[in-house]
């Protein structure tokens, strides 16, 4: 089945028969015949909070969804608490979550280190883990953690992508690389050099930062005394906006790539100075606020007026905002197919079985795709490249 889903299709017309709970359903935990009960973590502090768009985003969206009769009649509780994006403290936190607050299910925790943490907790309680705002490739692991999907086009495909553009449009570069000391770093490092291939040794120059730190400068420095010509600049959003800027206060102008994690204008490019950034290419899966070809797109439109009526504090150039709607538009499809049968095993049933959904936010072309043996439903990019007001798209779209 191929569906479309807007902010309102689902929420007034229904997308599946029925807008009001049947007495009498099957429940688990956290769900009855009024209300479902999600949670999540956060970084609201430390030094990812930049991502904590994302989760605000996704409150907007139940807030928006609860203000038109819920999902198949239920309010969705969403209750998100802060994790400083502290592996440590999202333990403490999805603990409170699951014995405390009793949650049916996590969603969209943000950050590899973090979900790695309660991954083996959250399957061992047999409650879902889903859609993790984070493309490591475990959560593809379905005989190893049967209770967690994925969500984002994996890092290490991600990686792949990126290193075969390079081969291809500048076959003599010279590579610097920067990760996050982390598994979401190693993944990107892994399939960036899987896809160089022979290639490999034109990296002159790789370093690691902790998120802890307060700067990366003096990594920039050693990239630029390396002659690198070209950077992968694989890090989050605070310290990606440090390396753009860092890179033009040193006169030194690679070619530069950005994440999809962090190719936010809003978050990233705007503190780097958008005159550093011209040039700067990425993978996208979204559509960008900033592009003026969306300008009268109706999945642009409606989301314009969502941010406006429910997430008005918001920036509406951060692509964060459209990451958040977005997951959050998944979450519902997700229950509402689970119908009346809200019980943990038949939510995990249907977030494996999503096929060729569109969603408006998504570029044209790529859809949501998911079955028992393959969780992870954005599988696709589009290579884009920033013009000082906004990324242009270039190319087709990329499947993994």
């Amino acid at each position: 089945m191929k569906a479309y889903i807007t902010a309102v299709a689902f929420s007034v017309l229904g997308f599946f028969a029925g807008t009001t709970a049947e007495a009498g359903g099957s429940y688990d935990t956290g769900a009855s015949d009024t209300s479902i009960k999600l949670g999540q973590t956060m970084p609201y502090s430390g030094p990812a909070s930049a991502y904590s768009a994302v989760g605000r985003a996704e409150e907007a969206y139940f807030r928006m969804l609860n203000a038109k009769s819920g999902v198949n009649g239920r309010k969705v509780e969403l209750i998100s608490l802060d994790d400083g994006y502290s592996p440590p403290k999202t333990v403490e936190q999805v603990r409170r979550l699951a014995e405390s607050e009793e949650v049916f299910a996590l969603f969209s925790i943000l950050g590899t280190a973090p979900n790695i943490a309660v991954q083996k907790y959250l399957n061992a309680k047999k409650i879902p883990q889903l859609f993790p705002s984070s493309g490591a490739s475990r959560w593809n692991d379905v005989k190893k953690f049967p209770w967690t999907t994925g969500s984002l086009p994996t890092y290490r495909t991600e990686g792949r992508i990126y290193a075969k553009w390079i081969v291809t449009t500048k076959p003599d570069a010279k590579i610097a690389v920067i990760t996050p000391n982390d598994d979401s770093g190693r993944d990107y490092l892994a399939g960036f050099k899987e896809g160089l291939g022979e290639r490999v040794n034109q990296i002159v120059a790789e370093a690691v930062y902790e998120t802890t730190d307060p700067t990366i400068e003096s990594q920039i420095v050693k990239f630029k005394t390396a002659g690198a010509d070209v950077l992968f600049n694989e890090c989050t959003p605070k310290f990606a906006a440090q390396t753009i800027r860092r890179a033009a206060e040193l006169g030194w102008k690679p070619q530069m790539i950005l994440p999809s994690v962090s190719n936010s204008v809003g978050a990233v490019l705007t503190p780097a100075g958008l005159e550093n950034s011209i040039g700067i290419v990425t993978g996208t899966y979204l559509k960008d606020p900033t592009d003026p070809r969306w300008a009268d797109d109706k999945g642009m439109t409606e989301w314009r007026n969502w941010m406006k009526t429910y997430n008005p504090s918001a920036d509406p150039a951060d692509t964060l905002n459209v990451l958040g709607y977005t997951l959050a538009q998944m979450m519902e499809i997700v229950l509402r197919q689970a119908g009346d049968d809200l019980t943990r095993s038949n939510l995990m049933r249907q977030a494996q079985s999503l096929d060729q959904v569109e969603l408006p936010m998504l570029l044209p072309g790529i859809t949501l795709n998911t079955s028992q043996e393959q969780v992870t439903p954005i599988k696709q990019l589009q290579m884009a490249r920033f013009d000082g007001k906004s990324w242009v798209l270039f190319g087709d779209v990329i499947n993994e």
